[in-house]
C-alpha cells in the first residue's frame, strides 16, 4: 500500500502545482489586459482634449494650416488603432505625439495665446494625462515582462504550452519615432515651451559686454 500511496500523493502534488500555475496566469494575464485598459482610456482622453486644443491655437495663428493638418491625421490615425494590438497603438502614437510638439512649438510664438486662460487649462490638463498615461505604460510593461518571463521559464513554460498562454506585447514606441519625441511618448510642456525628444533648451540671449553685443553705455 505504501508505493500506492506514494504515487498517490506525487499525483495530488503535481496537480495542485499544475492548477496554480495556471491560475497564476489566469490572474496575470487578466492584469495586463485591465493594465492595457488603463492606457487606452487615457489615450482616448487625450484625443478628446486635441480638438478643443486646436482650435485655440487657431484662434491666434490660423495660417499654420500645416501644424493643424498634420495634428488631425495623426490623431485621426492614432485613435483609429483602439482596440488593436499594443504594439500597433504605440506605433500611431509616435507621430501623432511628434505632431502635438510641434503644435506647441507654434504656440511658443504667440505670447497672448500662451497667457488665454482655455490654452493654459487645456494644456494642464494634457500635460497631467500624459502623466497618467506614462505611469499606466509603466504598470503595464512591467506585468507584461513579468508574465513572458514564466512562459519562457522552466516548469511553467509546459504549463503555457498546454493551455495557450501566449506571450504578450509591449507597449512602446518604435525606435525611429523615440529619436523623435524622446525617450518616452511625452511632450514637455514646461515654461520654456516644448522640448521634443530630448534637445538641449535655447541658448540664453547674450549679456551687453558679450562677443557680438555692444557694451552698455
Amino acid at each position: 500500500m505504501t508505493p500506492l500511496w506514494i504515487v498517490i500523493g506525487i499525483v495530488v502534488l503535481l496537480g495542485l502545482g499544475l492548477a496554480l500555475s495556471y491560475n497564476r496566469f489566469v490572474s496575470q494575464r487578466n492584469l495586463i489586459r485591465n493594465a492595457f485598459a488603463n492606457i487606452d482610456t487615457e489615450l482616448k482622453r487625450r484625443y478628446d482634449l486635441i480638438p478643443n486644443l486646436v482650435e485655440t491655437v487657431k484662434g491666434y495663428a490660423a495660417h499654420e494650416r500645416e501644424v493643424f493638418e498634420e495634428v488631425a491625421r495623426t490623431r485621426s490615425a492614432a485613435a483609429g488603432t483602439s482596440g488593436q494590438s499594443p504594439a500597433t497603438q504605440a506605433a500611431a502614437e509616435g507621430p501623432f505625439v511628434a505632431a502635438l510638439g510641434r503644435l506647441f512649438a507654434v504656440a511658443e510664438n504667440y505670447p497672448e495665446l500662451k497667457a488665454n486662460q482655455n490654452f493654459l487649462a487645456l494644456q494642464a490638463e494634457l500635460s497631467n494625462t500624459e502623466d497618467r498615461i506614462q505611469s499606466s505604460r509603466r504598470f503595464y510593461n512591467a506585468n507584461v515582462q513579468g508574465y513572458n518571463r514564466r512562459i519562457q521559464a522552466f516548469p511553467s513554460v509546459f504549463v503555457a504550452r498546454m493551455f495557450g498562454f501566449k506571450e504578450e506585447e509591449f507597449f512602446e514606441i518604435p525606435q525611429a519615432e523615440r529619436a523623435v519625441v524622446g525617450e518616452s511618448p511625452r511632450v514637455d510642456f514646461g515654461s520654456r515651451g516644448p522640448v521634443v525628444g530630448g534637445g538641449s533648451p535655447p541658448p540664453a540671449a547674450p549679456q551687453p559686454g558679450e562677443a557680438g553685443t555692444p557694451p552698455a553705455p
